[in-house]
């Protein structure tokens, strides 16, 4: 690599990286970083393809006994990393995403595999396969007026016993609950994770929950208490399609899901039958499909306090998580991600979730200094900045290349040898 490149990579990449380094020992900081940029440029999930990349130091079992057995934790390493996106983003307001998501696997030996229902019903797929299945926690940011997910957490489902997604779920909101103390937190979920033992103890926690569930949910008016003895009411009238429809309607034309379309909606407050009578507010809400059809959707929050369409622009953004399980199954190899242990399969794909949000982060925070990185794809230049188009641009500089001796141990900053770009950063590193 030319002296005369190192200006075209933007700074920040090396402030991340410095900064995801100092959660790990100063033994394994370099061959973590090799790893991380490894795994940044290929779209292979196999550790060698990492290796074979760069202009790797050691042996390749060196690599693979390091995961296997050093000293380090996945864990303190992704709080190393919420750390850095509360720093980048400081907004009071936070948006979390709970989903879940299955990796195909064809054999009984790869850790926790087993028989999973496809309840997604997609196209020339059995309704029951074999696969591990990942539940992640993600951090919503907006950028360029559409939503990004970015990984926090991932947790593998056991193979048998009683820890469901569910006690998964709640087990990611504990890990990071003390980083989020100080910030207004709302949890998004789909209709799988709106059941009373997941919303209940979150609530615990100071943060709202902003769901979808079954459109015949028992939802009830608040009674009128009746004067005399007798115990007092919890329930009123129950709220049926019929009652429902005899609520204010509102119109509204949204960008939602990619396109514009017109959402038609009527909510109220009201007390959920399966939360043990707890006031939530529920959206009744109708999104026409492309054939003009209407499909009812109801959404609950239990934040009172919300309107229906902030609940609606809310629970829009919970969508982000879907393509991020797509890009990295399919463009950052978390599907080829193998190993023999449940232990070090978590470490591995951990790493590989970072190398997928470094260039998600130089996409949101400084789209204009990537632009050198662009110059391989000059048909694409009209076209947004992705974190693809970046991997691209970065694999024509650190393409075998010597990273471990960018690593100074001294100062504990990773950058270009004989340059000291990072000055600027030394006040908040």
């Amino acid at each position: 690599m030319n002296t005369k490149g190192y200006c075209n990579i933007p700074s920040e990449l090396f402030y991340y990286i410095t900064f995801l380094s100092r959660a790990l020992p100063p033994r394994s900081t370099k061959t973590f970083i090799e790893l991380l940029v490894g795994s940044l440029l290929t779209q292979s999930g196999f550790v060698t393809s990492s290796i074979w990349i760069l202009d790797m130091a050691n042996q390749w079992f060196s690599y693979h006994k390091w995961l296997e057995k050093g000293q380090w934790s996945y864990l303190i390493l992704m709080r190393q990393w919420t750390a850095l996106f509360l720093k980048l983003f400081p907004d009071k307001q936070v948006y979390l995403a709970i989903d879940d998501s299955i990796v195909l696997r064809n054999s009984k030996k790869a850790p926790m595999s087993k028989i999973h229902h496809q309840h997604g019903s997609k196209t020339n797929q059995p309704e029951y396969v074999r696969g591990q299945c990942w539940v992640a926690l993600a951090a919503i940011v907006e950028r360029a007026k559409s939503n990004t997910a970015l990984p926090l957490l991932f947790r593998l489902t056991p193979q048998a016993g009683n820890t469901g997604k569910l006690v998964i779920a709640r087990t990611l909101i504990r890990a990071v609950l003390q980083q989020f103390k100080e910030k207004s937190v709302t949890v998004l979920v789909d209709s799988w994770y709106m059941r009373r033992s997941f919303i209940q103890p979150i609530q615990a926690y100071n943060m709202t929950i902003i769901g979808q569930v079954r459109i015949d949910t028992a939802l009830y008016k608040r009674p009128r208490q009746r004067k005399g003895p007798g115990r007092r009411r919890k329930y009123g009238t129950k709220y049926t399609k019929t009652e429902m429809k005899r609520l204010p309607k509102h119109q509204e034309t949204l960008k939602l899901y990619g396109r514009e379309q017109q959402v038609n909606y009527r909510t109220a407050v009201a007390k959920a039958r399966f939360l043990d009578g707890q006031l939530v507010r529920f959206v009744w809400c109708e999104f026409e499909d492309s054939k003009g059809k209407k499909r009812p959707r109801l959404l609950l929050s239990t934040d009172t306090e919300l309107t229906g369409l902030e609940i609606i622009k809310a629970y829009e953004k919970r969508w982000a998580i879907e393509p991020m399980f797509n890009q990295m199954k399919n463009a950052w190899g978390m599907k080829e991600a193998w190993q023999q242990t449940r232990q070090v399969l978590h470490r591995w794909v951990h790493i590989i979730a970072l190398a997928y949000v470094l260039p998600q982060l130089l996409a949101i925070k400084c789209s204009d200094k990537v632009v050198h990185l662009m110059d391989d794809t000059p048909w694409q230049k009209h076209k947004p900045t992705t974190a693809g188009r970046i991997r691209l641009g970065l694999l024509k500089y650190f393409s075998h290349v010597r990273i471990r001796d960018w690593w100074d141990g001294k100062s504990r900053k990773f950058q270009p040898p004989d340059t000291d770009i990072l000055r600027q950063f030394e006040a908040i590193l």
